[in-house]
């Protein structure tokens, strides 16, 4: 690539944009270190009084779960920040840095297994969203508050909104309390799409507390305090429902399904509402999808292989392939599954220590009584 091409791809860096990265990459520094904190809070509290995925709250008794809670409550503010100078589809995606602190956290402090396929999987993750933020678009110019409400209230977006709203009373009262316990996208599923509203709604309070600090006093408006309404709501739904998932779930499972699924909505609705493609060419609109398909790789990955353990297994296939063929491999695996333990990898429960009835993890998830005959 010469000089001049270079050029082309950096041109989309402004000042606006290159602030909004680096408070992204902090905030996903602080949002994937709660996510461990919480969790061990959450755990400590389950201990001694009812679980959170089970309906309980007894987590917000204790003072380790708060400390997440801060942290993460720094995260977002950074977060909050960020999307007053740059557009969503160059703040989100960096959510994924967060997928790997939170999952190389859960490994070291919560004693949770990774795979090495999970470790390529973040990687992929990663990749796909730097690839995301180089062919980001520029950030809209917008010098009022009602600039926004007016591109909030437009058919195309209403009808979004309407959709996510139903979508999440269904989920909430027909979905969670059948499925909730042992189906992970259930919870996740109330999140993100509550999440993709909570954005949009916190990147119009931005652009008012940007335009206010800058002499352009937005606080008189209405449309202002609407979206700060909108924000409370989304926020303290998506917070419930995000400690019953980290409660009930394995964090390195939670954390990346949870971010692209957040992603993959807030990307979508910062289209339909900001009209970001309007301001790329064909070549960036396709490079974006291609880092975003990479993401979902790379958590496709992570996801199915979140509970097995590296051991012996893949050299000793690769010695007994070339040695006697693949159809005597076969036969050795057949062999070994009836006459003993083969050198296979090994699913684990979420929790090492797990003692409050719940089964295997798994998505779906089935309780070990549910697969009992009656």
């Amino acid at each position: 690539m010469d000089t001049q091409s270079w050029k082309d791809v950096y041109k989309g860096m402004s000042s606006d944009n290159i602030k909004g990265l680096v408070l992204a990459l902090s905030s996903s520094l602080f949002i994937g270190a709660s996510f461990i904190i919480k969790k061990k809070g959450l755990k400590k509290a389950g201990a001694s009084g009812v679980r959170a995925g089970v309906g309980g709250y007894s987590y917000l008794y204790e003072t380790l779960w708060w400390v997440g809670m801060i942290t993460m409550i720094v995260g977002e503010v950074a977060n909050f920040a960020a999307y007053a100078f740059a557009p969503a589809i160059l703040v989100t995606p960096l959510g994924a840095l967060s997928i790997i602190i939170s999952a190389v956290l859960a490994r070291i402090i919560l004693r949770e297994k990774l795979h090495t396929f999970g470790i390529l999987g973040c990687a992929l993750c990663v990749v796909g969203s730097i690839t995301i933020v180089l062919h980001a678009p520029q950030e809209r110019e917008i010098q009022s508050v009602k600039e926004v409400w007016d591109l909030a209230t437009e058919p195309a977006f209403l009808l979004y909104a309407v959709a996510v709203i139903i979508a999440v009373l269904i989920l909430i009262f027909h979905y969670l309390p059948q499925y909730g316990q042992t189906h992970i996208m259930f919870y996740i599923g109330v999140c993100s799409l509550m999440g993709s509203l909570s954005v949009m709604s916190v990147k119009a309070l931005g652009i008012a507390l940007k335009l206010t600090l800058s002499g352009t006093n937005q606080l008189i408006y209405p449309q202002t305090w609407a979206f700060t309404l909108i924000v409370i709501v989304c926020v303290l739904t998506q917070m419930n429902y995000l400690n019953k998932a980290l409660d009930t779930f394995n964090t390195a499972v939670v954390s990346p399904i949870y971010y692209v699924m957040f992603t993959f909505l807030t990307i979508l609705a910062s289209i339909i509402m900001f009209k970001d493609w309007d301001r790329q060419n064909p070549t960036q609109i396709v490079t974006e999808m291609c880092g975003f398909v990479t993401i979902l790789s790379g958590t496709f990955l992570l996801h199915k292989t979140k509970d097995m353990v590296d051991g012996m297994f893949y050299c000793f296939s690769f010695v007994w392939v070339n040695r006697t063929g693949l159809a005597n491999f076969s036969k050795h695996l057949l062999m070994e599954s009836n006459t003993g333990p083969a050198m296979l990898p090994v699913r684990l429960p979420k929790h090492g220590d797990d003692e409050n009835g719940f089964g295997q993890e798994g998505i779906p998830l089935r309780r070990q009584d549910s697969l009992r005959s009656p």
